[in-house]
């Protein structure tokens, strides 16, 4: 009798300490990050965390982390490793969230990489649907990235893919004379009939 009861008690115990563990070490709150953890983490209902920066009366800078609408594909519970932050050339201070920095050739090229795009799935989930909402598609980006400027790139690839290549050579429009001229007659003038007003 008296193992039975040690053993429940044991059950319950250590399942109570399981319910403990679970909400001080999981759970991600976006609104409980500080600012060296914000950019880039993922709360526990899979929405992305946003670090917005508030100006104090006194001038003094505060900045605050706060939940997105954005959803991350299959990941929960995620704060950014400083490997990826730098392997995909991230800023921890990143405020808010935005697709421009896929213009820059220099943030495309460490995107691309197999160092961040291998290694860094929640950062590449990221602007893939960031890509993806301006109408360009990761993957395509990165390989076209290698010998393209980017905006060149990015515009290839929002209309479908077919470009029409530039001329080779410089090219020279000449006109040819009118076919046959055409001569007006002038009309007198007459006064109109009714007044202007």
């Amino acid at each position: 009798m008296a193992s039975k009861f040690s053993f429940e008690s044991f059950v319950i115990l250590a399942f109570a300490i399981s319910l403990v563990v679970q909400g001080t070490l999981g759970d991600i709150e976006c609104e409980n990050l500080n600012e060296k953890t914000c950019a880039f983490a993922v709360s526990s209902s899979s929405k992305r965390c946003v670090l917005e920066k508030h100006v104090k009366r006194t001038g003094e800078e505060a900045y605050t982390c706060r939940t997105s609408d954005i959803e991350a594909d299959k990941l929960k519970d995620h704060i950014e490793s400083d490997q990826c932050i730098k392997s995909c050339d991230l800023d921890r201070k990143s405020l808010g969230i935005s697709s421009d920095s896929l213009l820059e050739s220099r943030f495309t090229e460490k995107l691309c990489s197999p160092q961040c795009y291998k290694s860094c799935p929640n950062v590449v989930d990221l602007y893939f649907n960031l890509a993806a909402g301006e109408g360009v598609f990761l993957p395509k980006l990165c390989e076209v990235q290698g010998g393209f400027n980017v905006r060149r790139g990015m515009a290839e690839l929002k209309s479908s893919g077919i470009v029409a290549p530039g001329p080779v050579n410089s090219v020279q429009f000449i006109a040819s004379p009118p076919l046959g001229s055409v001569e007006f007659a002038a009309e007198p003038e007459v006064a109109p009939s009714h007044p202007p007003y």
